[in-house]
């Protein structure tokens, strides 16, 4: 858990068991829908799934494992905030380093990807920058890698959960392979106001009034 905070990031691996990773894959395929049947058209070279409401997928965004690094990350009381199915599709899903946080600050926002299939260079596997969650790393000129980025790789059942302020995005899917995941938000509970703003622009069909505590 230390590495969450020098790091700004943690992969867990071999966290969902086969059979939440079986239900995962069928909550995806039943859920996914075209890019013009979002409040928000969704980038084409992205598939995109509905599945807030399936109980498998709350049950393993609800693993102790997955609760205590955001909570270890968000250090005060916080909510699950929406949760949906990504995947790039063949040739596509590139994305530059970014911050889902937008600017460098206080951690508001842990996101956390659950992987469905495996991953890694070839299908378009996540790229992290280690320890960017605290402001550093935007110095590199527009369109050039950062030096210290990282591509993950690894199985169906990883989770990786990191701040939303670290630089981050996923890789291009060269070989076509599948690369199912959930992306998970957690976010503080005390933003739960300015989050109802924007529940229907996001899909967020599922309740959000459970709070969880950060561990001590």
């Amino acid at each position: 858990m230390e590495r969450l905070d020098t790091d700004g990031y943690l992969l867990l691996r071999d966290t969902a068991s086969t059979a939440q990773v079986e239900a995962l894959r069928a909550a995806f395929d039943a859920g996914e829908q075209p890019s013009e049947a979002w409040p928000v058209p969704r980038g084409r070279d992205w598939r995109h799934a509905l599945v807030d409401l399936d109980p498998a997928v709350w049950e393993v965004c609800r693993l102790p494992q997955v609760l205590a690094a955001a909570g270890r990350l968000l250090r005060a009381p916080f909510l699950l905030s929406q949760v949906e199915g990504r995947e790039p599709r063949a040739g596509g899903g590139w994305q530059a380093l970014h911050r889902d946080g937008g600017e460098p600050g206080p951690t508001e926002t842990v996101s956390v990807l659950i992987f469905l299939d495996h991953y890694g260079p070839a299908n378009g596997g996540t790229r992290v920058v280690a320890g960017t969650h605290r402001g550093a790393g935007l110095d590199a000129p527009a369109g050039v890698e950062h030096p210290a980025t990282e591509t993950l790789s690894g199985e169906a059942g990883d989770i990786l959960v990191f701040d939303a302020n670290l630089l981050h995005g996923a890789g291009r899917n060269v070989s076509g392979a599948r690369r199912r995941s959930l992306l998970a938000g957690y976010t503080l509970a005390s933003l739960r106001d300015e989050l109802a703003k924007t529940r229907e622009l996001r899909a967020v069909r599922m309740a959000t009034d459970e709070v969880f505590d950060p561990a001590p």
